[in-house]
């Protein structure tokens, strides 16, 4: 099939939803009334995402194809019946152990097919199961057997088990049996879903019953993956295919796969099928995965305690009998001395066993005539409960395939699974339409029940190219971008600044300091910023290269003490020993923002040449207050409805801790736009809160009648000040990183407070707000049929795959230079400033071309890269990932039920207006 081939073959019955359905705008249902404070929290109505009032039109049109699939339902008249399951085993005790949970209800399916009428059933794998249609009785009881449960299976009296037999002595003794176990199955009537709510989505009627039965449709997905033995991520799956896997080092594997999910549109259902990724365990020898994974010689080098932690909960399978375990722990005492006591039976076959004490490393040598090379002076692995244990040698075990790995990735390992995952728009087309045919969702008995049918054809759908903003620099003259781009050659920066009591410092880095500094002043001269000779250059003491990062830090500001008595410099360009992750980084900028409110930028220089100096001359410029390029429509105040009267705009985003880092608080930051009405110009207040929260909870913080030590008010009393003494009438917020499902927190948990902290401020301001979502992490993409290109800079699509009726749109404002371009999907939660799409697109595409960090347009608006740039910066101030290997030794640093997450230090009042973070 050729990618241009759009044909669908399927027929859409649902009803189309309207084109565009009226809405005033504002979102809220019900107009709110003035009321007391204790009256206004029961009554204050609930603010909702708002309807499409129109389409843009603006741009040059162009035929695009997405990764979006049609679906075509004829049972929409049926319904989903939604039963409960609760699994337990013969005494009662809940069966918890993940994995299980599938094995046992395709038992069920198998041995009670006439109890359950011959029912296809779409189980989740925890507690919920769905069905078309009702099951004969709302209530069903089944016990089941499975023969081998691939788990955390457990022998008796703690001996180990290699051929599969329960016992050591009981080599003779039929063992099929001893490994099978008994299942109770609880299937209890929950609710009945209409398919019909399905249509109900496509009219933009959305309900919990609409919402639910579409998760039915992606659950059944989940278990046609897994019957093909997939991992199963979220909606992601990912197959047991070497072809598939990438090598990060450590022993860890990126893992490429497929995310697939349902999708309400413009253009009814859809399937959005995308490629994903994850991170696996290299499979193979335990001891080799260790081996990797602590960067030792061999396994007598390796720290068993940090091992005990990383193989918890893993799964092995054992030679040579194949039986497979989930690791518990390790041996206290090396293989050679791990004692167990042995039952062996009596010699006439009868019950009367003697018990006697041997090593594991003799059971196995001794009686099971199974060699061990390197085992004998290593740990066990136990596989047994923690007070009855079973212990293994560790050279006999190796891991199952398919293993999360959810630890934090290094550097190296997260960029190379970056430069691995990444595929050119023509290959993600020719893959995404080979899953597509080999998935055979024509053959899954459910969803034939349900009527659904899904097209191999791409979605064909319309896009429109707006024209790249004219910008400014130097002496008024014009800056053209061509494909996203732009050049510096021969101009002046916009606003250049000047560099004169200033310093640089080497932390030990090869590089000619004094030759660099000469090239930055040069280099900056031609365009247009004033340099003079630094005051010093410092190098670092080698004796200091080897102590820990705060000690080198304090050293340096100690060596420079003597030769700056006029107290520190303005500015400082910092050398970094390491390309990446240096850890001298954060202290050194706590050191220099919180402290001494010292402007500064670290560099960490391998090729040096034009255009290297060159971006670290625009960073250096924005950091102390230049503008290297602005819109043309900004100092002429031609920006629809926000140059006009005075308009902040505000970019929020949280910053978590890596995964498996899950008790590091989560870093809040807001930046906001200053000197109205320039949209170039920006800074940033930044705070922590508790971990892995994504709502900002620090908006607004009332400490007293008349103070108020939140986020916004810092930021508004600064827009004010820059402003000339006026106070902004127009609030627009870019809010980063939240899902559909919190859209309603930010309109009225967020929003609350900022309104709160404009009231605190005057009572009687009342500021209009416009709130739009910007997310990366979806999964559609857009690609030129025939073409090997990415879509260009400026491709909008505002239809088709869109929200049947919410106010969203995708926008790929930059040029995909590697991979495959992912575009910026954009939601209007909230617009009481009352823009016209064609005016709300045209400001956010000019928004990704006010980043002065680059001379590119960027893929999402520079407000909300920055938010993401200081919340990451500030976050490395202060070290927490010490409290990384274990969440429940480090629960201080949460703030529920215990002592509050850690406050952050505060920037110095030189620096706290300025844009640090770039």
């Amino acid at each position: 099939m050729k990618p241009s081939d759009t044909t669908e073959v399927t027929e859409e019955v649902l009803p189309p939803p309207p084109s565009v359905i009226p809405h005033d705008g504002v979102g809220i249902q019900v107009k709110p009334e003035h009321t007391s404070e204790s009256v206004k929290k029961t009554t204050k109505p609930k603010r909702v995402p708002m309807s499409r009032r129109g389409f843009g039109s603006k741009g040059q049109k162009i035929s695009l194809l997405t990764n979006h699939f049609k679906v075509g339902i004829t049972n929409a008249s049926g319904h989903f019946f939604h039963y409960s399951v609760a699994l337990t085993y013969e005494d009662g005790r809940p069966v918890e152990m993940k994995g299980v949970g599938r094995k046992i209800m395709d038992k069920v399916h198998e041995t009670y097919d006439t109890e359950l009428s011959g029912k296809d059933f779409a189980y989740d794998g925890e507690k919920s199961l769905f069905t078309v249609g009702a099951l004969p009785h709302n209530k069903l009881e089944f016990t089941v057997v499975l023969d081998s449960v691939s788990s955390n299976r457990n022998t008796r009296n703690g001996s180990p088990d290699v051929n599969g037999s329960p016992n050591g002595g009981d080599r003779k003794r039929p063992r099929r049996a001893s490994q099978s176990k008994t299942f109770k199955v609880e299937i209890s009537f929950a609710a009945k879903i209409p398919m019909q709510a399905i249509a109900s989505a496509l009219r933009g009627q959305e309900s919990e019953n609409s919402q639910e039965a579409i998760r039915v449709l992606d659950i059944i997905l989940r278990q046609h993956a897994a019957k093909q033995g997939c991992l199963l991520v979220r909606q992601s799956f990912f197959h047991d295919n070497s072809r598939n896997f990438t090598d990060l080092g450590g022993g860890v594997l990126g893992c490429r796969g497929f995310h697939s999910s349902f999708r309400a549109t413009q253009g009814g259902l859809s399937l959005n099928v995308d490629g994903s990724t994850t991170t696996i365990i290299q499979p193979g020898p335990l001891v080799d995965f260790l081996i990797a994974n602590q960067n030792a010689r061999d396994p007598f080098q390796l720290d068993w305690s940090k091992a005990k932690r990383t193989l918890k909960n893993l799964r092995i399978k054992v030679k040579p009998s194949n039986s497979e375990y989930r690791i518990v722990g390790l041996s206290e005492s090396p293989c050679k001395e791990q004692m167990f006591t042995l039952k062996n039976r009596g010699k006439n076959g009868n019950d009367d066993a003697e018990s006697i004490e041997v090593t594991v490393y003799d059971y196995f040598v001794n009686y099971r005539q199974i060699e061990l090379r390197y085992s004998g002076d290593l740990p066990c692995i136990n596989v047994g409960k923690p007070k009855r244990p079973t212990y293994l040698p560790i050279e006999l075990c190796f891991l199952v395939s398919l293993q999360r790995y959810t630890k934090a990735l290094t550097v190296h390992q997260r960029s190379t699974l970056v430069e691995r995952s990444r595929q050119k728009p023509q290959e993600k087309m020719t893959i995404l339409t080979d899953v597509m045919k080999s998935n055979n969702y024509e053959a899954d008995s459910l969803l034939r029940s349900c009527g659904i049918s899904i097209s191999t054809q791409f979605t064909q759908v319309e896009g429109r190219v707006l024209s790249a903003p004219r910008l400014k620099a130097g002496n008024g003259e014009d800056l053209i971008a061509r494909n996203g781009r732009w050049s510096f050659n021969n101009k002046k920066l916009a606003e250049p600044s000047k560099i004169k009591n200033w310093a640089a410092v080497n932390f030990s880095a090869r590089c000619d300091t004094k030759g660099l500094c000469r090239d930055i002043a040069r280099f900056g001269e031609t365009k247009g910023i004033f340099i003079d000779p630094p005051i010093d250059v410092f190098e670092e003491n080698p004796q200091f290269r080897r102590a820990p990062p705060m000690v080198r830090v304090e050293k340096m500001f100690e060596q420079m003490k003597p030769q700056l008595p006029d107290g520190p410099p303005h500015f400082i360009v910092c050398l970094l020993p390491d390309r990446k992750n240096s850890d001298i980084y954060g202290p050194w900028k706590r050191k220099c923002l919180a402290e001494f409110g010292i402007f500064n930028q670290c560099l960490a220089p391998t090729r040096v040449n034009d255009q290297y100096i060159m971006n670290v001359l625009l960073k250096i410029n924005a950091k102390l207050g230049g503008l290297n390029s602005l819109l043309a429509i900004e100092p002429s105040r031609n920006i629809p409805l926000v140059s006009k009267v005075p308009t902040i705009i505000f970019g929020m985003d949280v910053s978590h801790g890596s995964p498996g880092q899950s008790d590091i608080p989560s870093v809040a930051a807001v930046v906001s736009s200053r000197c109205w009405p320039l949209i170039s110009r920006y800074r940033a207040s930044v705070r922590t809160q508790s971990p892995k929260v994504e709502m900002i909870d620090s908006l607004f913080k009332p400490v007293s009648d008349d103070k108020d030590l939140g986020i916004v008010r810092e930021l508004l009393l600064d827009f004010y000040v820059s402003s000339g003494q006026t106070k902004p009438t127009q609030i627009i917020i870019f809010r980063d990183g939240v899902s559909e499902s919190q859209f309603n927190q930010v309109l009225n948990i967020e929003l609350d407070q900022i309104i709160e902290a404009c009231k605190f401020l005057d009572e009687k301001w009342t500021p209009k707000f416009t709130i739009i979502i910007a997310q990366k992490n979806h999964h559609t993409k857009f690609f030129q049929a025939g073409s090997q290109d990415n879509v260009p800079p400026g491709t909008v699509i505002d239809s088709k795959v869109c929200h049947p009726t919410h106010n969203d749109f995708y926008m790929c404002a930059h040029a995909g230079m590697i991979g495959t371009t992912r575009p910026t999907h954009y939601h209007v939660l909230l617009d009481e400033i009352g823009f016209s799409a064609d005016d709300m697109q045209e400001l956010i595409h000019s928004l990704s071309y006010v980043y002065q960090r680059s001379t590119t347009a960027i893929s999402i608006v520079a407000p909300v890269r920055y938010a993401h740039l200081a919340a990451t910066q500030v976050s490395q101030f202060m070290k927490f990932d010490d409290s990384s290997e274990t969440s429940s030794s480090h629960g201080s640093l949460t703030s529920v039920g215990g002592p509050p997450v850690p406050e952050l230090p505060r920037l110095h009042e030189k620096v706290c207006s300025s844009m640090f973070f770039c």
